[in-house]
């Protein structure tokens, strides 16, 4: 056997029981949990976040909760150097790393490595804009062909915004976009992950436990919450990445009496599921193994899958979900 160090990745959207099953884990494996989630890295935003209980974390170990205010921001970046040294940290200490969370960006990062793409430029952006006006967008194409061919070979002639992102990257940096792309995965994590994500059958069961689990935080308090942060952080504003989590920014329109409440909680409801569309897009393109999140005996399923990646085996078949999601 290697002498890599080992992972467990459970990630799915948002309401699909990621807790509960890392906890089931947590009581079989000598696990250490890390958050993959950019809402639970904020303090004082525990209710809105759907933040594990004191009593969850005291079970086992919890890294990445609570390390900065919602005045703050946490990146991809920070995220992939805090979860590999996390990862090293802990397997050198005789557990095994179980990262759990729906943040997909987040698991990008840690899986393919990052790329050290420049920032969008507005000006060139707009220069851009109008040499595309003016000779099209598969001119634009055959122009991007010549300075990126890779990254040009696999997009539509008439895909407008990645050849724009693609022309934008390669005369800001000087370099092609896809040999930036390439370096940024030279730098992935050097680990064994078993990456299970869960994925709903249906996806009206999963809806339903989100409007549930919307519910049960009202009636935690979840707007006392608000009001608490808003009074404890004056400067904070609703541009802030803080208050971009689902339900806080809904939470605080209501509260400034843009809407009523049941139209407050239409909204929080329908942000919620839309978020749980974008993570289960994001599972898509990821290399992970689908695990149908209403399966009978999934605690035991899982529980075996990791005995069988401890012992250097493959998961068994059965384990993939085979229904699309």
């Amino acid at each position: 056997m290697r002498n890599t160090p080992k992972a467990i990745l459970l990630m799915g959207p948002t309401a699909s029981g990621k807790t509960g099953l890392a906890l089931e884990l947590a009581r079989r494996f000598p696990v250490e949990i890390v958050s993959v989630d950019s809402a639970l890295v904020y303090r004082d935003m525990d209710i809105g976040s759907a933040k594990p209980s004191t009593g969850e974390m005291a079970a086992c170990p919890h890294h990445l909760i609570d390390i900065i205010t919602p005045l703050q921001s946490y990146s991809a970046a920070q995220f992939h150097a805090d979860a590999n040294r996390l990862i090293n940290d802990i397997s050198a200490r005789g557990k095994l790393p179980l990262l759990v969370g729906g943040t997909m960006l987040y698991y990008k990062a840690l899986l393919e490595g990052l790329s050290d793409l420049p920032q969008a430029d507005a000006a060139l952006r707009a220069e851009l804009d109008v040499q595309a006006a003016e000779q099209g967008w598969p001119a634009m194409h055959a122009r991007l062909a010549t300075l990126d061919p890779i990254t040009a070979q696999r997009l539509n002639p008439n895909d407008a915004q990645r050849i724009h992102r693609a022309l934008e990257v390669c005369l800001l940096s000087g370099r092609p976009m896809s040999a930036l792309i390439a370096r940024g995965k030279e730098a992935a994590a050097a680990f064994d992950f078993l990456p299970l994500a869960l994925v709903p059958a249906e996806r009206g069961w999963l809806h339903q436990r989100i409007a549930q689990r919307f519910g049960i935080m009202l009636e935690q308090g979840f707007l006392d919450e608000v009001s608490a942060i808003r009074a404890k952080y004056p400067a904070l504003t609703l541009d802030l990445p803080s208050m971009r989590c689902v339900g806080y920014r809904q939470a605080w329109e209501h509260q400034d009496g843009l809407y009523g409440r049941d139209e407050f909680i239409e909204r929080g409801v329908a942000a919620t599921r839309q978020l749980a569309k974008r993570q289960l897009t994001w599972t898509r393109s990821l290399d992970v193994i689908p695990v149908n999140a209403q399966q009978a005996g999934l605690q035991d399923a899982l529980c075996r899958a990791t005995e069988d990646f401890l012992a250097g085996q493959a998961p068994s078949p059965t384990l993939r979900f085979a229904g699309a999601f």
